[in-house]
């Protein structure tokens, strides 16, 4: 057991460790190959070869130094529970420290060997595929080891430990409990005492029977709350008695014909989709700054600058209220201004679906957090 504990920690860390790593070594290099190409075309020609080892000396000699100061010390002290990291369990220190230390140099390479070769009337390279699919793969590699690694990598996903973001419990099966009727006591006397008689099932009771904890039936009320529930007031109620909290996580029937094996489902792969669901956005942003007539263009500045933005959202724990609202203010309202913009002067360089995404994301947002509270809007009579 310890050394499969030992196993899974050290590839968790040489997974985070290599993306933190590869993305700057390779665009650096590239960067460094520009720096060089430029060097040799100027006139006089300068020694290129100085140029391009001082570029990759310096690249080395910031991962070490930035491993050694940040990353090492931030990995102890969220080992070690300092409270004023993990405390309150509300943000991931430990992506934040790689969009500063990795993403951030990544996009201003980017940015500045759009710029030397803009300035020397060269097009040498756009940093097309490989750079910048890595920087943001070793993105959602971090974003998906912060989130499985409380997990169990072998068996099944039934212990979850931690602070994971992965429901363990799926119920799958809820037996039907009919209500009975407490017992009347005997009358003294001759007469013979009366049997209980159980009490009728009524029609929409919920499969736990309504009973409180005091053996009484209990009926839903008109706001959709259960009376009489101790230390619980006040409760959502729903057709499987349960809070919607823990009915979100069940399974609706249990297939078991011969095609069962359709319905396998696990959630540690669904954290994987998840994570890349997530980032599709930043992702078909940053691929519209490869295209040529955009590259070799000042419109690369405001699509690293606010995608850039957009990768400050792993910060925030997942399913954390404030994902939704980061969402549109760093991500979704940015980019529908900046890809109308790059219609406007380079015609559909972005597919339209992405532009109808930001535009219906925003408008969704505004309306049923802001406008359904307007009194014009709260009433229980419309659309009925």
């Amino acid at each position: 057991m310890g050394s499969g504990r030992t196993l899974k920690f050290a590839l968790c860390e040489v997974l985070q460790f290599a993306g933190l790593c590869v993305p700057l070594f390779i665009i650096m290099q590239r960067f460094a190959v520009i720096v060089a190409r430029v060097k040799t075309s100027a006139k006089p020609p300068g020694d290129s070869g100085t140029a391009y080892w001082l570029i990759v000396a310096s690249s080395i000699a910031y991962v070490t130094s930035t491993a050694l100061l940040v990353w090492v010390p931030v990995k102890y002290m969220v080992f070690m529970k300092k409270k004023f990291l993990v405390g309150r369990k509300k943000w991931r220190p430990v992506a934040l420290v790689y969009v500063v230390l990795s993403t951030l140099p990544c996009f201003a390479f980017l940015i500045a060997s759009s710029e030397v070769q803009i300035n020397n009337n060269m097009k040498f390279d756009m940093f097309t595929e490989l750079p910048v699919s890595l920087v943001l793969f070793s993105l959602i590699c971090i974003d998906v080891v912060e989130r499985i690694r409380q997990c169990r990598l072998t068996g099944q996903a039934n212990n979850v430990e931690g602070d994971a973001e992965i429901p363990s419990a799926v119920l799958t099966h809820v037996e039907q409990v009919a209500p009975v009727a407490p017992i009347t006591p005997a009358v003294p006397g001759p007469a013979a005492p009366r049997q209980a008689v159980p009490a009728p099932i009524q029609p929409g009771a919920n499969h736990f029977g309504d009973r409180n904890l005091n053996g009484g039936v209990t009926r839903p009320e008109t706001n959709g709350t259960v009376p009489g529930i101790p230390g619980n007031p006040g409760r959502p109620f729903n057709a499987s008695g349960l809070s919607p909290q823990s009915a979100y996580h069940m399974s609706p029937y249990a297939y078991t014909g011969p095609l069962r094996f359709l319905c396998a489902s696990d959630a540690r792969a669904e954290v994987i989709v998840d994570s890349f669901m997530f980032w599709m956005d930043t992702v078909e942003m940053v691929r519209v700054a490869g295209h040529p007539l955009v590259y070799y263009s000042g419109w690369v500045f405001p699509i690293y600058i606010f995608s850039y933005l957009s990768c400050l959202r792993v910060v925030v724990m997942p399913h954390s209220p404030l994902l939704s609202s980061l969402g549109v203010a760093l991500q979704d309202l940015p980019f529908f201004f900046v890809r109308v913009g790059l219609v406007a002067f380079f015609g559909f360089v972005t597919p339209l679906v992405y532009l109808l995404k930001n535009l219906l994301v925003c408008l969704a947002f505004v309306y049923f957090n802001f406008m359904t509270k307007l009194r014009v809007f709260n009433t229980e009579r419309m659309f009925l």
